[in-house]
Protein backbone atom coordinates (compact mmCIF):
# COMPACT_ATOMS: atom_id res chain seq x y z
CA UNK A 1 0.00 0.00 0.00
CA UNK A 2 1.50 3.13 -0.91
CA UNK A 3 1.70 5.46 2.67
CA UNK A 4 3.18 8.80 0.97
CA UNK A 5 3.14 11.25 -1.51
CA UNK A 6 6.55 12.29 -2.83
CA UNK A 7 5.58 15.47 -0.81
CA UNK A 8 5.00 14.46 2.38
CA UNK A 9 8.32 11.95 1.84
CA UNK A 10 10.12 15.10 0.88
CA UNK A 11 8.65 17.44 3.50
CA UNK A 12 9.53 14.01 6.41
CA UNK A 13 12.93 14.15 5.16
CA UNK A 14 13.26 18.04 5.48
CA UNK A 15 11.73 17.73 9.75
CA UNK A 16 13.81 14.38 10.32
CA UNK A 17 16.88 16.04 8.64
CA UNK A 18 16.20 19.09 11.03
CA UNK A 19 15.99 17.31 14.15
CA UNK A 20 19.33 15.54 12.95
CA UNK A 21 21.74 18.55 12.21
CA UNK A 22 21.05 22.15 13.68
CA UNK A 23 22.84 23.96 10.66
CA UNK A 24 19.32 23.09 8.74
CA UNK A 25 17.05 23.50 11.57
CA UNK A 26 19.00 27.18 12.04
CA UNK A 27 18.85 27.94 8.43
CA UNK A 28 14.84 27.53 8.54
CA UNK A 29 13.99 28.91 11.58
CA UNK A 30 11.94 25.72 12.74
CA UNK A 31 13.59 24.46 15.73
CA UNK A 32 12.74 27.92 17.85
CA UNK A 33 15.27 27.83 21.56
CA UNK A 34 17.47 25.58 19.74
CA UNK A 35 21.14 25.53 21.50
CA UNK A 36 22.85 22.57 19.61
CA UNK A 37 25.75 22.89 17.84
CA UNK A 38 26.30 20.41 14.85
CA UNK A 39 27.44 17.16 14.96
CA UNK A 40 30.74 17.37 12.29
CA UNK A 41 32.26 13.85 13.07
CA UNK A 42 32.06 10.47 11.59
CA UNK A 43 28.97 9.03 13.37
CA UNK A 44 27.38 12.54 12.76
CA UNK A 45 28.18 12.33 8.94
CA UNK A 46 26.96 8.50 9.40
CA UNK A 47 23.43 9.70 10.81
CA UNK A 48 23.18 12.07 7.89
CA UNK A 49 23.94 9.25 5.29
CA UNK A 50 21.48 6.40 6.95
CA UNK A 51 18.69 9.27 6.54
CA UNK A 52 19.36 10.03 3.24
CA UNK A 53 19.53 5.57 2.60
CA UNK A 54 16.10 5.18 4.54
CA UNK A 55 14.53 8.04 2.10
CA UNK A 56 16.18 6.26 -0.93
CA UNK A 57 14.46 3.36 -0.08
CA UNK A 58 11.25 4.86 0.23
CA UNK A 59 11.01 6.87 -2.65
CA UNK A 60 9.98 4.19 -5.47
CA UNK A 61 7.16 3.49 -3.13
CA UNK A 62 5.60 7.26 -2.96
CA UNK A 63 2.57 8.44 -5.12
CA UNK A 64 2.86 11.28 -7.54
CA UNK A 65 0.32 13.56 -8.13
CA UNK A 66 1.16 16.10 -10.51
CA UNK A 67 4.12 18.00 -11.89
CA UNK A 68 5.48 19.09 -9.07
CA UNK A 69 5.35 15.82 -7.08
CA UNK A 70 7.25 14.74 -10.48
CA UNK A 71 9.74 17.62 -10.20
CA UNK A 72 10.61 16.76 -6.32
CA UNK A 73 10.90 13.27 -6.52
CA UNK A 74 13.67 13.68 -9.51
CA UNK A 75 15.58 16.25 -7.48
CA UNK A 76 15.01 14.29 -4.26
CA UNK A 77 16.93 11.63 -5.86
CA UNK A 78 19.64 13.48 -7.59
CA UNK A 79 20.41 15.14 -4.41
CA UNK A 80 20.17 11.92 -2.53
CA UNK A 81 22.54 10.38 -4.47
CA UNK A 82 24.83 12.90 -5.29
CA UNK A 83 25.26 13.32 -1.47
CA UNK A 84 25.97 9.77 -0.84
CA UNK A 85 28.45 9.48 -3.23
CA UNK A 86 30.22 12.30 -1.64
CA UNK A 87 30.47 11.09 1.95
CA UNK A 88 31.43 7.76 0.33
CA UNK A 89 34.26 9.01 -1.21
CA UNK A 90 34.97 10.45 2.63
CA UNK A 91 35.34 13.67 1.06
CA UNK A 92 33.41 15.17 4.48
CA UNK A 93 37.00 13.75 6.74
CA UNK A 94 38.73 16.38 4.25
CA UNK A 95 36.38 19.36 4.27
CA UNK A 96 38.58 22.32 4.56
CA UNK A 97 38.05 25.48 2.83
CA UNK A 98 37.87 28.96 2.48
CA UNK A 99 34.36 29.74 2.37
CA UNK A 100 31.30 27.85 3.51
CA UNK A 101 33.42 25.31 5.42
CA UNK A 102 32.22 23.48 8.62
CA UNK A 103 33.99 26.10 10.82
CA UNK A 104 32.18 28.70 9.43
CA UNK A 105 29.23 26.47 9.75
CA UNK A 106 29.57 26.95 12.98
CA UNK A 107 30.02 30.30 13.20
CA UNK A 108 27.13 31.95 11.10
CA UNK A 109 24.55 29.93 13.49
CA UNK A 110 25.24 32.88 15.41
CA UNK A 111 24.30 35.39 12.51
CA UNK A 112 20.93 33.13 12.31
CA UNK A 113 19.75 33.16 15.53
CA UNK A 114 17.02 36.10 17.21
CA UNK A 115 18.80 38.15 19.95
CA UNK A 116 15.92 40.58 20.24
CA UNK A 117 14.84 39.37 24.33
CA UNK A 118 16.85 37.96 27.51
CA UNK A 119 16.02 34.61 26.39
CA UNK A 120 17.04 34.94 23.18
CA UNK A 121 20.40 35.61 24.73
CA UNK A 122 20.18 32.75 26.92
CA UNK A 123 20.22 30.26 24.37
CA UNK A 124 23.11 31.80 22.51
CA UNK A 125 24.87 31.40 25.53
CA UNK A 126 24.14 27.75 25.62
CA UNK A 127 24.94 27.16 22.53
CA UNK A 128 28.26 29.14 22.09
CA UNK A 129 28.94 27.53 25.38
CA UNK A 130 28.90 24.34 22.61
CA UNK A 131 31.81 25.40 20.38
CA UNK A 132 33.98 23.01 21.45
CA UNK A 133 31.83 20.32 20.92
CA UNK A 134 31.13 21.33 17.50
CA UNK A 135 35.16 21.71 16.93
CA UNK A 136 35.64 18.31 18.86
CA UNK A 137 33.59 16.46 16.23
CA UNK A 138 35.49 18.44 13.26
CA UNK A 139 38.68 17.57 14.60
CA UNK A 140 37.82 13.87 14.96
CA UNK A 141 36.75 13.74 10.82
CA UNK A 142 39.82 15.53 10.03
CA UNK A 143 42.39 13.02 12.17
CA UNK A 144 39.93 9.84 10.59
CA UNK A 145 40.58 11.37 6.94
CA UNK A 146 44.01 12.02 8.34
CA UNK A 147 44.53 8.23 9.11
CA UNK A 148 43.07 7.05 6.02
CA UNK A 149 45.29 8.90 3.70
CA UNK A 150 42.39 11.44 2.94
CA UNK A 151 44.06 14.44 3.25
CA UNK A 152 43.00 18.52 2.67
CA UNK A 153 45.66 20.52 0.95
CA UNK A 154 48.36 22.21 2.78
CA UNK A 155 47.22 25.47 1.30
CA UNK A 156 43.33 25.19 2.27
CA UNK A 157 44.94 24.16 5.81
CA UNK A 158 47.20 27.14 5.82
CA UNK A 159 44.30 29.46 4.58
CA UNK A 160 41.46 28.15 7.67
CA UNK A 161 44.18 28.31 10.21
CA UNK A 162 44.66 31.97 9.28
CA UNK A 163 40.58 32.78 9.41
CA UNK A 164 40.58 30.95 12.61
CA UNK A 165 43.31 32.82 14.29
CA UNK A 166 41.71 36.21 12.85
CA UNK A 167 38.58 35.07 15.12
CA UNK A 168 40.75 34.64 18.20
CA UNK A 169 43.02 37.65 17.63
CA UNK A 170 39.94 39.73 16.66
CA UNK A 171 37.82 38.60 19.77
CA UNK A 172 35.03 37.71 17.26
CA UNK A 173 33.08 35.62 19.53
CA UNK A 174 33.36 37.86 22.51
CA UNK A 175 32.22 41.01 20.18
CA UNK A 176 29.08 38.95 19.17
CA UNK A 177 27.94 38.34 22.83
CA UNK A 178 28.86 42.41 23.65
CA UNK A 179 25.69 43.51 23.17
CA UNK A 180 24.04 40.74 25.69
CA UNK A 181 22.30 41.79 28.92
CA UNK A 182 23.62 42.88 31.79
CA UNK A 183 22.33 39.97 33.71
CA UNK A 184 24.25 37.52 31.44
CA UNK A 185 26.90 38.69 31.25
CA UNK A 186 28.66 36.13 33.47
CA UNK A 187 27.74 33.19 31.16
CA UNK A 188 28.34 35.32 27.88
CA UNK A 189 31.65 36.05 28.61
CA UNK A 190 32.30 32.33 30.05
CA UNK A 191 30.64 31.29 27.00
CA UNK A 192 32.77 33.44 24.14
CA UNK A 193 35.94 32.13 26.37
CA UNK A 194 35.15 28.52 26.03
CA UNK A 195 34.43 29.29 22.13
CA UNK A 196 37.64 31.18 21.37
CA UNK A 197 39.94 28.55 23.20
CA UNK A 198 38.44 26.12 21.20
CA UNK A 199 39.06 28.18 18.08
CA UNK A 200 42.32 28.66 19.20
CA UNK A 201 43.06 24.80 19.50
CA UNK A 202 41.49 23.84 15.87
CA UNK A 203 43.94 26.19 14.50
CA UNK A 204 46.36 24.73 16.74
CA UNK A 205 45.49 21.39 15.41
CA UNK A 206 45.82 22.25 11.84
CA UNK A 207 49.17 24.08 11.73
CA UNK A 208 50.76 21.99 14.07
CA UNK A 209 49.59 18.04 13.66
CA UNK A 210 47.35 17.69 10.43
CA UNK A 211 49.37 19.85 8.07
CA UNK A 212 52.49 17.79 8.81
CA UNK A 213 51.00 14.90 7.93
CA UNK A 214 48.93 16.63 4.56
CA UNK A 215 52.68 17.87 3.20
CA UNK A 216 52.94 16.78 -0.82
CA UNK A 217 48.97 16.56 -0.88
CA UNK A 218 48.51 18.31 -4.24
CA UNK A 219 46.34 21.15 -4.29
CA UNK A 220 44.27 19.36 -7.63
CA UNK A 221 42.03 16.62 -7.18
CA UNK A 222 41.67 14.83 -10.17
CA UNK A 223 39.02 13.54 -12.72
CA UNK A 224 37.41 11.78 -9.81
CA UNK A 225 36.61 13.88 -7.25
CA UNK A 226 35.69 16.46 -9.15
CA UNK A 227 33.00 15.08 -11.22
CA UNK A 228 31.92 14.21 -7.47
CA UNK A 229 31.87 17.78 -7.41
CA UNK A 230 30.65 18.87 -10.01
CA UNK A 231 27.72 16.88 -9.92
CA UNK A 232 27.15 17.92 -6.38
CA UNK A 233 27.10 21.46 -7.61
CA UNK A 234 25.16 20.78 -10.66
CA UNK A 235 23.17 18.35 -10.30
CA UNK A 236 24.38 17.13 -14.10
CA UNK A 237 26.82 14.42 -15.34
CA UNK A 238 29.05 17.28 -17.64
CA UNK A 239 30.93 17.07 -20.37
CA UNK A 240 33.66 18.68 -18.81
CA UNK A 241 35.37 19.13 -22.01
CA UNK A 242 32.80 21.23 -23.53
CA UNK A 243 32.37 22.82 -20.74
CA UNK A 244 36.34 23.92 -20.65
CA UNK A 245 35.38 25.18 -24.07
CA UNK A 246 32.67 27.02 -23.88
CA UNK A 247 33.38 29.25 -21.26
CA UNK A 248 36.82 29.57 -23.17
CA UNK A 249 34.60 30.91 -26.18
CA UNK A 250 33.02 32.81 -23.28
CA UNK A 251 35.92 34.32 -22.56
CA UNK A 252 36.86 36.01 -25.66
CA UNK A 253 33.44 36.98 -26.14
CA UNK A 254 33.37 39.11 -22.80
CA UNK A 255 36.20 40.29 -23.73
CA UNK A 256 35.72 41.84 -26.66
CA UNK A 257 32.64 43.67 -25.39
CA UNK A 258 34.76 44.54 -22.12
CA UNK A 259 37.19 46.57 -24.59
CA UNK A 260 34.44 48.54 -26.08
CA UNK A 261 32.83 49.49 -22.75
CA UNK A 262 36.66 50.25 -21.11
CA UNK A 263 37.29 52.88 -24.44
CA UNK A 264 33.62 54.37 -23.66
CA UNK A 265 34.51 54.70 -19.67
CA UNK A 266 38.29 56.34 -20.52
CA UNK A 267 38.60 56.61 -24.21
CA UNK A 268 42.22 54.91 -25.69
CA UNK A 269 42.18 52.86 -22.25
CA UNK A 270 41.82 48.85 -21.96
CA UNK A 271 40.30 47.28 -19.58
CA UNK A 272 42.45 47.10 -16.63
CA UNK A 273 43.24 50.55 -17.05
CA UNK A 274 39.61 51.48 -17.13
CA UNK A 275 38.82 50.05 -14.39
CA UNK A 276 41.97 51.28 -12.38
CA UNK A 277 40.41 54.76 -13.17
CA UNK A 278 37.06 53.69 -12.05
CA UNK A 279 38.99 52.83 -8.64
CA UNK A 280 40.81 55.64 -8.35
CA UNK A 281 38.41 58.69 -9.64
CA UNK A 282 34.88 57.10 -10.12
CA UNK A 283 32.19 57.61 -7.41
CA UNK A 284 32.45 55.56 -4.07
CA UNK A 285 31.10 55.33 -0.69
CA UNK A 286 33.51 56.00 2.28
CA UNK A 287 33.40 54.13 5.47
CA UNK A 288 32.08 50.16 6.15
CA UNK A 289 28.82 51.87 7.86
CA UNK A 290 27.98 54.11 5.38
CA UNK A 291 28.51 51.16 2.13
CA UNK A 292 25.91 49.16 4.05
CA UNK A 293 23.75 52.13 3.71
CA UNK A 294 24.46 52.61 0.30
CA UNK A 295 23.71 48.75 -0.46
CA UNK A 296 20.55 48.73 1.61
CA UNK A 297 19.38 51.50 -0.53
CA UNK A 298 19.94 49.73 -3.55
CA UNK A 299 18.38 47.05 -2.74
CA UNK A 300 14.83 49.09 -1.68
CA UNK A 301 15.23 51.34 -5.25
CA UNK A 302 16.19 48.37 -7.26
CA UNK A 303 12.49 46.43 -5.67
CA UNK A 304 10.58 49.57 -6.09
CA UNK A 305 11.47 49.77 -9.93
CA UNK A 306 11.22 46.10 -10.50
CA UNK A 307 7.82 45.47 -8.85
CA UNK A 308 4.93 45.80 -10.92
CA UNK A 309 6.86 45.70 -14.32
CA UNK A 310 8.89 42.53 -14.39
CA UNK A 311 8.74 41.13 -10.84
CA UNK A 312 5.81 40.95 -8.92
CA UNK A 313 7.84 41.07 -5.25
CA UNK A 314 4.96 41.11 -2.65
CA UNK A 315 4.88 41.50 1.05
CA UNK A 316 7.92 40.05 3.16
CA UNK A 317 9.96 39.53 -0.41
CA UNK A 318 10.47 43.21 -0.12
CA UNK A 319 12.04 42.99 2.95
CA UNK A 320 16.04 42.48 2.22
CA UNK A 321 19.24 43.03 4.91
CA UNK A 322 22.65 44.60 3.89
CA UNK A 323 24.82 43.48 6.16
CA UNK A 324 28.41 43.30 7.11
CA UNK A 325 30.57 40.17 6.87
CA UNK A 326 32.74 39.11 9.97
CA UNK A 327 36.22 39.36 9.88
CA UNK A 328 38.06 35.99 9.12
CA UNK A 329 35.53 35.86 6.21
CA UNK A 330 36.12 35.31 2.56
CA UNK A 331 36.53 37.62 -0.19
CA UNK A 332 33.18 37.14 -1.92
CA UNK A 333 30.08 38.73 -0.95
CA UNK A 334 27.29 36.28 0.18
CA UNK A 335 23.49 36.01 1.00
CA UNK A 336 21.52 34.23 3.74
CA UNK A 337 17.85 33.35 3.12
CA UNK A 338 14.95 34.19 5.21
CA UNK A 339 13.48 31.67 7.87
CA UNK A 340 10.54 29.91 6.94
CA UNK A 341 7.90 32.68 8.57
CA UNK A 342 9.95 35.09 7.42
CA UNK A 343 10.86 36.13 11.15
CA UNK A 344 14.97 36.52 9.99
CA UNK A 345 14.67 38.40 6.37
CA UNK A 346 16.89 37.75 3.31
CA UNK A 347 20.54 38.89 4.31
CA UNK A 348 22.95 40.42 1.99
CA UNK A 349 26.73 40.43 3.49
CA UNK A 350 29.93 42.13 2.53
CA UNK A 351 33.09 41.06 3.69
CA UNK A 352 35.15 44.31 4.00
CA UNK A 353 38.76 43.03 3.53
CA UNK A 354 40.20 45.76 6.04
CA UNK A 355 38.97 48.12 3.30
CA UNK A 356 37.16 51.30 3.99
CA UNK A 357 36.52 52.73 0.88
CA UNK A 358 34.39 51.29 -1.92
CA UNK A 359 34.10 52.18 -5.22
CA UNK A 360 30.80 51.84 -6.61
CA UNK A 361 31.11 50.96 -9.86
CA UNK A 362 31.68 47.12 -8.89
CA UNK A 363 29.34 46.66 -6.08
CA UNK A 364 26.16 47.19 -8.36
CA UNK A 365 26.06 44.20 -10.45
CA UNK A 366 27.58 42.42 -7.15
CA UNK A 367 24.26 43.01 -5.68
CA UNK A 368 21.61 42.69 -7.86
CA UNK A 369 23.17 39.36 -7.88
CA UNK A 370 23.49 38.58 -4.33
CA UNK A 371 19.89 40.88 -3.70
CA UNK A 372 17.52 41.94 -5.55
CA UNK A 373 16.60 40.29 -8.45
CA UNK A 374 19.24 37.57 -7.61
CA UNK A 375 19.46 35.73 -4.39
CA UNK A 376 17.06 37.34 -2.35
CA UNK A 377 14.00 37.06 -4.76
CA UNK A 378 14.70 33.58 -5.77
CA UNK A 379 14.78 32.19 -2.14
CA UNK A 380 11.95 34.47 -0.59
CA UNK A 381 9.70 33.34 -3.74
CA UNK A 382 10.44 30.05 -2.96
CA UNK A 383 9.50 30.79 0.79
CA UNK A 384 6.41 32.06 -0.26
CA UNK A 385 5.74 28.65 -2.48
CA UNK A 386 6.69 26.59 0.36
CA UNK A 387 2.94 26.07 1.05
CA UNK A 388 2.59 24.53 -2.06
CA UNK A 389 5.77 22.63 -3.04
CA UNK A 390 7.69 20.73 -0.73
CA UNK A 391 10.22 22.50 1.84
CA UNK A 392 12.63 20.63 0.06
CA UNK A 393 12.27 22.25 -3.13
CA UNK A 394 12.28 25.42 -1.43
CA UNK A 395 15.32 24.89 1.01
CA UNK A 396 17.98 22.01 1.46
CA UNK A 397 17.23 20.85 -1.87
CA UNK A 398 18.71 23.23 -3.61
CA UNK A 399 21.85 22.82 -6.30
CA UNK A 400 24.01 25.66 -6.71
CA UNK A 401 24.51 25.54 -10.67
CA UNK A 402 20.42 26.68 -10.27
CA UNK A 403 20.75 29.63 -7.81
CA UNK A 404 23.88 30.86 -9.09
CA UNK A 405 22.63 30.54 -12.57
CA UNK A 406 19.62 32.43 -11.60
CA UNK A 407 21.71 35.37 -9.88
CA UNK A 408 23.87 35.69 -12.89
CA UNK A 409 21.09 35.30 -15.15
CA UNK A 410 19.51 38.79 -12.95
CA UNK A 411 22.82 40.64 -13.05
CA UNK A 412 22.37 40.05 -16.97
CA UNK A 413 18.51 40.63 -17.19
CA UNK A 414 19.54 44.12 -15.14
CA UNK A 415 21.60 45.03 -18.28
CA UNK A 416 19.23 44.15 -20.95
CA UNK A 417 16.60 46.30 -18.88
CA UNK A 418 18.64 48.93 -18.97
CA UNK A 419 19.32 49.24 -15.36
CA UNK A 420 22.98 49.63 -15.14
CA UNK A 421 22.83 53.45 -15.12
CA UNK A 422 25.84 53.80 -12.41
CA UNK A 423 28.60 55.40 -14.05
CA UNK A 424 31.26 52.36 -15.13
CA UNK A 425 28.73 50.06 -13.36
CA UNK A 426 28.12 48.20 -17.36
CA UNK A 427 32.15 47.65 -16.72
CA UNK A 428 31.50 46.06 -13.48
CA UNK A 429 28.85 43.68 -14.71
CA UNK A 430 30.93 42.32 -17.81
CA UNK A 431 33.84 42.24 -15.24
CA UNK A 432 31.82 39.91 -12.88
CA UNK A 433 30.85 37.94 -15.71
CA UNK A 434 34.44 37.62 -17.07
CA UNK A 435 34.96 36.28 -13.89
CA UNK A 436 32.29 33.24 -13.83
CA UNK A 437 33.54 32.60 -17.81
CA UNK A 438 37.16 32.55 -16.29
CA UNK A 439 36.06 30.44 -13.54
CA UNK A 440 34.85 27.47 -15.06
CA UNK A 441 38.03 27.69 -17.66
CA UNK A 442 40.52 27.29 -14.13
CA UNK A 443 38.60 25.31 -12.03
CA UNK A 444 38.40 22.92 -15.04
CA UNK A 445 41.76 23.85 -15.96
CA UNK A 446 43.59 23.51 -12.29
CA UNK A 447 41.79 20.39 -11.24
CA UNK A 448 42.21 18.56 -14.49
CA UNK A 449 45.57 19.58 -14.72
CA UNK A 450 44.35 20.99 -18.78
CA UNK A 451 46.84 22.78 -21.15
CA UNK A 452 46.39 26.61 -21.41
CA UNK A 453 44.60 26.92 -24.95
CA UNK A 454 46.94 28.51 -27.77
CA UNK A 455 45.60 31.25 -27.97
CA UNK A 456 45.90 32.56 -24.49
CA UNK A 457 47.07 36.30 -23.95
CA UNK A 458 49.32 34.55 -21.18
CA UNK A 459 51.10 31.09 -20.80
CA UNK A 460 49.77 29.72 -23.47
CA UNK A 461 50.65 25.94 -24.32
CA UNK A 462 51.32 25.65 -20.22
CA UNK A 463 49.59 22.88 -17.68
CA UNK A 464 47.15 24.78 -15.35
CA UNK A 465 48.22 25.63 -12.06
CA UNK A 466 47.45 28.03 -9.14
CA UNK A 467 50.14 29.88 -10.30
CA UNK A 468 49.21 30.09 -14.13
CA UNK A 469 45.03 30.92 -13.01
CA UNK A 470 46.20 33.62 -10.41
CA UNK A 471 48.21 35.32 -13.64
CA UNK A 472 45.21 34.99 -15.88
CA UNK A 473 42.86 36.09 -13.19
CA UNK A 474 44.79 39.61 -12.41
CA UNK A 475 45.28 40.28 -15.66
CA UNK A 476 41.72 40.21 -16.58
CA UNK A 477 39.37 41.34 -13.80
CA UNK A 478 39.40 44.60 -11.80
CA UNK A 479 39.09 42.65 -8.27
CA UNK A 480 41.85 43.66 -5.95
CA UNK A 481 44.81 41.39 -5.01
CA UNK A 482 43.16 40.01 -2.05
CA UNK A 483 40.25 39.05 -3.66
CA UNK A 484 42.13 37.28 -6.59
CA UNK A 485 44.49 35.31 -3.86
CA UNK A 486 40.84 34.18 -1.88
CA UNK A 487 39.10 33.17 -5.07
CA UNK A 488 41.83 30.95 -5.94
CA UNK A 489 42.11 29.28 -2.65
CA UNK A 490 38.27 28.82 -2.86
CA UNK A 491 38.27 26.66 -6.35
CA UNK A 492 40.54 24.57 -5.43
CA UNK A 493 38.96 23.87 -2.07
CA UNK A 494 35.70 23.67 -3.49
CA UNK A 495 35.85 21.37 -7.09
CA UNK A 496 33.33 22.08 -8.86
CA UNK A 497 31.33 24.78 -6.90
CA UNK A 498 32.54 27.34 -9.40
CA UNK A 499 31.60 26.30 -12.77
CA UNK A 500 27.94 26.47 -11.41
CA UNK A 501 27.35 30.30 -12.02
CA UNK A 502 28.44 30.20 -15.64
CA UNK A 503 26.92 26.92 -16.50
CA UNK A 504 23.83 27.90 -14.16
CA UNK A 505 23.07 30.68 -16.08
CA UNK A 506 23.70 29.23 -19.40
CA UNK A 507 20.77 27.18 -18.69
CA UNK A 508 18.21 29.36 -17.34
CA UNK A 509 19.12 31.68 -20.88
CA UNK A 510 18.85 28.28 -22.69
CA UNK A 511 15.67 27.66 -20.94
CA UNK A 512 13.82 31.55 -21.38
CA UNK A 513 14.91 31.64 -25.49
CA UNK A 514 13.08 27.97 -25.62
CA UNK A 515 9.83 29.36 -23.65
CA UNK A 516 10.10 32.68 -25.59
CA UNK A 517 10.61 30.55 -29.28
CA UNK A 518 7.53 28.48 -28.42
CA UNK A 519 5.26 31.10 -26.84
CA UNK A 520 6.51 33.68 -29.66
CA UNK A 521 4.57 37.03 -29.53
CA UNK A 522 2.29 36.03 -26.11
CA UNK A 523 5.58 35.20 -24.51
CA UNK A 524 5.47 37.55 -20.81
CA UNK A 525 8.64 37.72 -18.81
CA UNK A 526 6.92 38.83 -16.12
CA UNK A 527 5.12 35.40 -15.84
CA UNK A 528 7.40 33.51 -17.05
CA UNK A 529 9.83 34.95 -14.09
CA UNK A 530 7.25 34.10 -11.46
CA UNK A 531 6.15 30.62 -13.08
CA UNK A 532 10.18 30.01 -13.09
CA UNK A 533 11.08 31.22 -9.42
CA UNK A 534 7.48 29.08 -8.19
CA UNK A 535 9.04 25.73 -9.57
CA UNK A 536 11.64 25.09 -6.76
CA UNK A 537 14.91 23.81 -7.04
CA UNK A 538 16.58 22.14 -10.14
CA UNK A 539 19.58 20.88 -11.29
CA UNK A 540 21.06 20.86 -14.06
CA UNK A 541 19.66 17.68 -15.53
CA UNK A 542 16.13 19.15 -15.68
CA UNK A 543 16.44 23.30 -15.37
CA UNK A 544 16.45 24.31 -18.99
CA UNK A 545 13.95 21.33 -20.18
CA UNK A 546 11.60 22.60 -17.54
CA UNK A 547 12.02 26.34 -18.08
CA UNK A 548 10.87 26.05 -21.50
CA UNK A 549 7.50 24.73 -20.66
CA UNK A 550 6.78 27.87 -19.12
Amino acid sequence: MVTDTVRSLADSYVTRLADLDTRVASLLGSHPGDDRVPDLSPEGQRARDDLDRSVLAALPGASVRDDDDRRCARLLRERLESQLAVSGAGEHLRTVRNIFSPHQEVRELFDLMPVDTPDDWATVARRMARVPEAFDGYRASLREGSRRGLHAAPRQLETVAGQLGEWVDGRWFHGFVAGGPAALRTDLDAAADAAATATAALRDTLTGELLPAAAGTPDAVGPDRYRLGARLNTGADLDLAEAYAWAWDEYRRIDAEMRKEAEAVLPGSDPPAAMRHLDEHGAAIDGVPEVRDWLQGLMDSTVTALDGAHFDIAGPLRRVEAMIAPPGSAAAPYYTPPSMDFSRPGRTWLPTMGETRFPRWSLVSTWFHEGVPGHHLQFAEWTRCAGRLSVYQTSVGMTSANIEGWALYAERLMDELGLLTEPGARLGYLDAQQMRAIRVVVDIGMHLRLTVPADSPLNAGATWTPQVAREFFGAHSGRPAAFLDSEIVRYLGWPGQAISYKLGERAWLAGRDAARAARGPAFDLRAWHAAALAQGSLGLDDLTDELARL
